[in-house]
């Protein structure tokens, strides 16, 4: 089992995508979109995240409110994998609330702040900040 983690930070508006598998991939299977996590198990120390959402091996979003792991065909007005014109329902296939091995992104926010920064956590080193400071000049 492995799952892509994208982590968004609010204060900055970046995101970060790590990896994980196996024991770590475990734990999230059976959780729902809303559900918090304590970023200790992460390696995060000190943060608290929140599921927000997710896709699965097909590319179709999670959505909240359709229970169970299952894809579905529901009437749609707006949301969370619907662009469409203001009034035009249309049906479109989400997936449901609950992590299972068929999803393969998971989406999350930080919601509590550790000691550490983020990029300290993940490695980015400021020789690639340096690196992209230089490309845009």
């Amino acid at each position: 089992m492995e799952f892509k983690l994208v982590i968004s930070d609010p204060k900055t508006g970046k995101s970060y995508q790590r990896e994980v598998k196996d024991e770590i991939a475990k734990r999230f299977k059976g959780m729902k979109i809303g559900d918090a996590i304590d970023g200790a198990f992460l390696g995060m120390s000190g943060y608290k995240l929140v599921i927000t959402g997710g896709s699965d091996r097909d590319g179709f979003p999670m959505k909240k409110g359709v229970h169970g792991a299952r894809r579905v065909r529901i009437l749609m007005s707006k949301g969370v994998g619907y662009r469409g014109k203001q009034g035009v329902r249309r049906r479109k296939m989400v997936r449901g609330e609950v992590i299972d091995d068929d999803i393969v992104q998971i989406n999350l926010k930080i919601t509590k702040f550790g000691k550490k920064s983020i990029e300290d956590i993940f490695g980015i080193s400021d020789e690639k900040k340096d690196e992209e400071k230089d490309k845009k000049e």
